[in-house]
This record gives structure tokens, C-alpha cells and sequence, in this order.
């Protein structure tokens, strides 16, 4: 019977949260003066939502743009964040403890408090409206160092002195021994690193104004606020499940994996 009523909670807590993008995607495929009275199956579906949507924002480039920059940033981040949480995990030399500190205490600072001083960087190196302004500030993640070098704890010492018995240096030991062995912990950060970056809108709209350089979270924030909808919400939900389906079905291939490193990446400290 605790099982049964586990179950049946379970169940009830994944509808709490499943119903609104479920009413989203449902309500985007419903003609327009069908959406105010939906509750939850359409009478009939339509895509007239989605062909109007396409035909007011050039959503596949910014789509083109947001998968370029975000894959960009999270090559960029298992690479250096990598190489990081090794140093910080096998590798010994004063003030180690303290760099650690030091990263663990910029993830409380807010992201407004170093906005103003970053842009002024990318003005100065001449990188507004490039893409150098979307991927460059966002090549080191603070969570992913964290979580490699939590995770690079739990493996054995044993098998990284083979490899330098082996005359591997650190940087092989790194991608030849450590990222085989981390393939969890690599989609973990993957993933939370690529939801993060396709999710930006703040930073984007403050680099960039050219049309063809806009992502897809800040072409959709535009075109729900900026009127260019006019005031149709089925297109606007259109747009808006067009921006949610790649992280919904990239978290279901790799589920398995994120749940596994989550689960394990602070048990040795």
C-alpha cells in the first residue's frame, strides 16, 4: 500500500508539472479562437500557428545560431572545465584549496554585478554583434569545474599512476583516461551547460542588434514583446515550443547518465 500511494503521488507530481508545457504544445497546434477555451484536448488541430510563426521571424537561422553558440560554449566548458577540476583534483601546489574557494564563492556572486564591466570588455575588443560576445565570456563554467573535480575524485589514483607509468603526460591522462572513464559526468555537464546557454536572452539582447546574429531565446522574447505577434498567443506558443523542444528531448536521451553523475559527484569530497 506505501508503494501504491508512492506511486500514485509520483504520478500526481509529474502531471503538476508536465501540464503546462503539455497545454502549451497543445494550445500552439489549436486554432486561435479555440486557445481561451482549451482545457486540455483541442476539437481540431491546425499548424496555421507555426506557418504564421515562420513566416514573421527568421526563426531557423536564429535556431542555427543558438545550437552554433551553445555547442560552441559547451565544447568549450567540458574542455577547459576539464582541465580545471583535474588541477584541482590530482594535481598538488600551494593555494589549491583557495582557488577552489574562490570559484565555489563566484557562483554566489549575481550575474548583474559583473554584466555592466563585461560588456565594457566586449566593447573595447571590438566583439559586439560577432559571436565572439556570445561564446568567449562563457568558455569557463564554475559548476562544471565543481563537478569535474568532485567526480575526478572518485576514480582511482591507481590507474592514473599506470598512466604515467605509461608515459602519459596530464593532458593525455585528461581526454585518454579521465573523459572515457567520466561519461556521466561529461553529459552532465553537457547538458546543463547547453540548457544554460540556449536558455540566455539577458546577454544577447545586450550584445547583439543584428538580425542574423540573434539567437533563438532572444528572437522569440522580441517577437512575444516587441509586438511583431500582434497579439495572436497561438503563434507566440508556437515560437515558444519551438525554443523548449530541443533541451526536452535532448534531457531524454541523456537522462540516464545526468541522474547517474548528479547522484554521485558529491559523495567523495
Amino acid at each position: 500500500m506505501k508503494r501504491i500511494l508512492f506511486y500514485i503521488f509520483l504520478a500526481a507530481g509529474a502531471v503538476v508539472f508536465l501540464y503546462p508545457f503539455i497545454w502549451m504544445l497543445l494550445a500552439s497546434l489549436s486554432p486561435e479562437n479555440q486557445i481561451g477555451n482549451l482545457t486540455f484536448l483541442p476539437t481540431s488541430l491546425t499548424l496555421s500557428s507555426y506557418k504564421q510563426m515562420l513566416g514573421k521571424i527568421p526563426i531557423t537561422r536564429s535556431f542555427l545560431n543558438s545550437l552554433f553558440v551553445s555547442s560552441a560554449v559547451t565544447a568549450g566548458v567540458l574542455v577547459f572545465g576539464s582541465m580545471v577540476g583535474y588541477a584541482l583534483s590530482r594535481l598538488e601546489f600551494k593555494g589549491r584549496d583557495l582557488i577552489f574557494y574562490v570559484i565555489i564563492f563566484t557562483m554566489t556572486l549575481p550575474f548583474q554585478i559583473t554584466l555592466i564591466p563585461q560588456y565594457i570588455l566586449m566593447v573595447k575588443f571590438g566583439w559586439v554583434d560577432t559571436y565572439w560576445a556570445l561564446i568567449v565570456p562563457y568558455l569557463m563554467n564554475a559548476l562544471g569545474i565543481i563537478l569535474f573535480r568532485q567526480y575526478f575524485k572518485s576514480i582511482p589514483q591507481d590507474l592514473i599512476d599506470a598512466a604515467r607509468i605509461d608515459g602519459c603526460g596530464d593532458i593525455r591522462i585528461i581526454f585518454r583516461i579521465l573523459w572515457p572513464n567520466s561519461i556521466p559526468s561529461l553529459i552532465t555537464v553537457g547538458i546543463l551547460t547547453f540548457m544554460t546557454s540556449w536558455n540566455d536572452v539577458l546577454w544577447p539582447l545586450i550584445v547583439i542588434r543584428n538580425d542574423k546574429l540573434m539567437t533563438m531565446p532572444q528572437l522569440v522574447t522580441l517577437f512575444a514583446v516587441g509586438g511583431a505577434a500582434e497579439s495572436q498567443l497561438g503563434v507566440k506558443l508556437a515560437a515558444a515550443t519551438l525554443l523548449a523542444l530541443p533541451i526536452v528531448i535532448a534531457y531524454l536521451f541523456f537522462q540516464k547518465y545526468f541522474i547517474q553523475s548528479m547522484a554521485s559527484s558529491g559523495i567523495k569530497e
